[in-house]
C-alpha cells in the first residue's frame, strides 16, 4: 500500500512550482543573493532528482544514499552491504569520485533511464565484473575530477540485493574537489533514505552535522553509521555521539556502530557480514515491509513538500530584494537625467552656448570671422554644454550607485569600471564625447539643409549666402539675449516670415537634438541593468505557485 499523494493535479501544481523556481534569478550581488542562489539550486535538485520522480513512480525502489566525510569508509560499507566489491575502497583519499548505484537486476530499468538524476550520464557495468578488470575506458574513476567532462553515474546490478532496494555510494561531502562536494549534496537530495557515515575520529566534524540539521528540518529519513570504532572505546564514543545527536534534536535517528576491523583499512574492501547485518536488515525491512515502506517514502516526500512553506517565501523575499535594488539603481539614473535635462534646457534659453570662443567669433562676424568658423565654434560650444550635462548626470549616478552593493555587478559607463570602481571588460562603444559630437554635427547639417531649402526660392541675384544665414540662425537659437541681434539680422536678410519659419524649425530641431542625446545616454546607462532582467514577476509567481500547491495538498 502506497500512501503518497500522486493525484495529477498535485503533480501539475508541483511541476508549475518547479518551473517558477527554475526561472528566478538573483544576478545582483546583494547580501542574501548567494544564499538564495544556493537555496534555489538545492530546491531544484530535490524537485528534479527526488520529489517529482518519487511522486510519479511511488513503486520505484527505495534509494538509500550513503554519504559522509573523506575516509569515513562509505565504499567499504556499501561493498559489505552488497556482498562483493562494487565501489573501490582504499587508503588513498578521496577514493569515490564517480558515484556508484547498485540495485537488483530486476530493478535496473528504474535507474538506467533519466527518472532520477537526469543530469548524470549513465555508465552501465557488466554483471559481476570485478573492478580490477575494468579498463580506463570504462569511465569508472575519472569523470568527476577537475576536468570539463560530464558527471557520470556508474550503475551496477547485484543479485545479493533484494528487489526494491538500491544503494548509492556518493562522493565525499568535504571533498577538496568542489564538483564532488556539489554532486554529493545533489545525490543526498535524491535519497529516500540518507545514511550518514562518520568515524570515531571525526564524528564531531561540522560539515556532516550541517547536513544532518538540514535533513532534520525537512524531516528526511535519516540513518547514521558510526564506523571504525575501536573495541576498547566503543562505549565511550557511542555515549558521546548519542549526546551530540540528542542536542541536535536527532536523538530518534537510527544509529548503527561498525567496529574497527582489519578490513576497514582497505583489506579487500569487505567487512564480515555480521558487522553490517543490523544495518542491512534495517534497510531490507524498510524496502520490503508493506507497512513500513510507504511510511518511509511518504515521510521524506512530505518533508520536502512541507519545507516549501518556508523555502519558497525565502526565495520570493530574495527576488523582491533584487527588484527593489534594481528600482533604486534605475531611480538614480532617472533622477540624474531628469535634473540635467531641465538644467540643459535652461542654459540653452539663457544663451550659455554663446560664450568663450563662440562669443568671440560672433563679435567679429562677419568682418574677421567667416560663417563656417562661427558655426564651428557654436557647434563645439553646444557639444560641450551637452557633454557637461551627461557628465554631471553620470557623477550623480556614480555617487548613488557607489552606496548600493547591487551596483557592483552593473557596468557603469564606457570606461572600464563599474559604478563601484571595479574593472569590467573593454567595451567597443564610442565615447560619450564622440557620440555627443556626432549628434550636434548632425544638428548642424540638418539646420544647413533647412536654410538651403528656404534660400533656394530667392531670386538668384538677391539670394543671401546659405552658410551665413545658417550662422545667423544658429546664433539666434543658441545665443539667448546676446543672440538677439543675430535674429534681427536674419529677418533683414531673409524676411520676417522666413526667419520665423526657420527659427521655429531650428528650435524644434535643437530640442530634439538635446532630448535625443540625453535619452540615448540614459538608455545606455540602464542597458546593463536591463540586461539582467530583474523583474517583479518572480516574487508573485513563486508565492502563487506555492499557494496553488498548498491548495492541491
Amino acid at each position: 500500500m502506497v500512501t503518497l499523494d500522486v493525484r495529477p493535479q498535485l503533480l501539475d501544481a508541483l511541476s508549475a512550482l518547479r518551473d517558477r523556481v527554475a526561472a528566478v534569478r538573483y544576478p545582483l550581488p546583494l547580501p542574501g543573493a548567494p544564499r538564495a542562489r544556493v537555496s534555489r539550486d538545492e530546491l531544484l535538485a530535490q524537485l528534479d532528482d527526488y520529489l517529482v520522480p518519487r511522486l510519479r513512480s511511488p513503486q520505484a525502489p527505495l534509494l538509500a544514499v550513503i554519504g559522509g566525510s573523506t575516509g569515513a569508509g562509505k565504499s567499504t560499507l556499501i561493498n559489505s552491504l552488497v556482498g562483493r566489491q562494487v565501489s573501490e575502497a582504499g587508503v588513498l583519499r578521496p577514493t569515490t569520485r564517480t558515484p556508484v548505484l547498485v540495485c537488483h537486476p530486476d530493478d535496473h530499468h528504474w535507474f538506467s533511464g533519466m527518472r532520477v538524476l537526469p543530469e548524470l550520464t549513465r555508465v552501465w557495468m557488466p554483471r559481476q565484473e570485478p573492478l580490477s578488470r575494468l579498463s580506463d575506458t570504462d569511465g569508472c574513476e575519472e569523470p568527476l575530477t577537475d576536468d570539463d567532462s560530464a558527471p557520470v553515474l556508474r550503475i551496477e546490478v547485484a543479485d545479493t540485493l533484494p528487489r526494491g532496494l538500491a544503494l548509492l555510494d556518493a562522493p565525499d561531502i568535504d571533498s577538496l574537489v568542489a564538483r564532488n562536494r556539489v554532486l554529493a549534496a545533489r545525490l543526498i537530495s535524491a535519497a529516500d533514505v540518507w545514511i550518514m557515515v562518520t568515524t570515531a575520529a571525526r564524528y564531531a566534524d561540522a560539515v556532516p552535522w550541517h547536513l544532518l540539521r538540514s535533513a532534520k528540518e525537512q524531516d528526511a529519513a535519516l540513518v547514521t553509521v558510526l564506523d571504525r570504532v575501536p573495541h576498547q572505546i566503543v562505549t565511550e564514543v557511542s555515549r558521546q555521539y548519542d549526546a551530540l545527536l540528542d542536542r541536535a534534536g536527532l536523538g530518534d535517528v537510527p544509529r548503527f556502530t561498525v567496529p574497527e576491523l582489519p578490513e576497514s583499512t582497505g583489506g579487500g574492501g569487505l567487512l564480515p557480514f555480521t558487522a553490517v547485518a543490523p544495518l542491512r536488515a534495517w534497510l531490507v525491512q524498510r524496502s520490503q515491509d508493506p507497512d513500513t515502506r510507504p511510511r518511509v517514502l511518504a515521510r521524506t516526500a512530505r518533508g520536502v513538500l512541507d519545507s516549501l512553506s518556508s523555502r519558497m517565501p525565502e526565495l520570493a523575499a530574495a527576488a523582491a530584494a533584487q527588484y527593489a535594488a534594481s528600482l533604486r539603481l534605475t531611480a538614480a539614473v532617472e533622477d540624474a537625467f531628469d535634473k540635467e535635462r531641465v538644467r540643459a534646457h535652461g542654459r540653452l534659453q539663457d544663451g550659455a552656448v554663446l560664450a568663450g570662443d563662440a562669443l568671440k567669433r560672433w563679435r567679429s562676424f562677419p568682418l574677421d570671422s567667416t560663417p563656417g568658423e562661427l558655426l564651428d565654434a557654436l557647434v563645439e560650444s553646444l557639444g560641450a554644454l551637452l557633454l557637461c550635462a551627461v557628465t554631471a548626470a553620470d557623477e550623480h549616478i556614480g555617487d548613488v550607485w557607489r552606496r548600493e552593493p547591487a551596483a557592483r555587478a552593473v557596468p557603469f559607463d564606457d570606461r572600464t569600471t563599474t559604478a563601484a570602481g571595479e574593472p569590467v571588460a573593454e567595451t567597443s562603444a564610442a565615447s560619450v564625447e564622440h557620440r555627443v559630437g556626432v549628434a550636434v554635427r548632425r544638428w548642424r547639417r540638418v539646420l544647413e539643409e533647412y536654410t538651403e531649402d528656404e534660400v533656394r526660392d530667392f531670386d538668384h541675384a538677391a539670394a543671401p549666402d546659405p552658410e551665413a544665414v545658417t550662422a545667423l540662425l544658429a546664433t539666434a537659437l543658441l545665443g539667448g539675449r546676446r543672440g538677439a541681434a543675430a535674429g534681427e539680422t536674419l529677418a533683414e536678410q531673409v524676411g520676417a516670415p522666413v526667419a520665423v519659419r526657420l527659427r521655429d524649425r531650428g528650435s524644434r530641431l535643437l530640442t530634439d537634438c538635446l532630448e535625443h542625446i540625453l535619452a540615448a545616454e540614459h538608455e545606455r546607462r540602464l542597458a546593463p541593468l536591463d540586461a539582467l532582467e530583474v523583474q517583479p514577476e518572480p516574487q508573485a509567481a513563486l508565492i502563487a505557485a506555492l499557494s496553488v500547491l498548498q491548495k492541491e495538498r
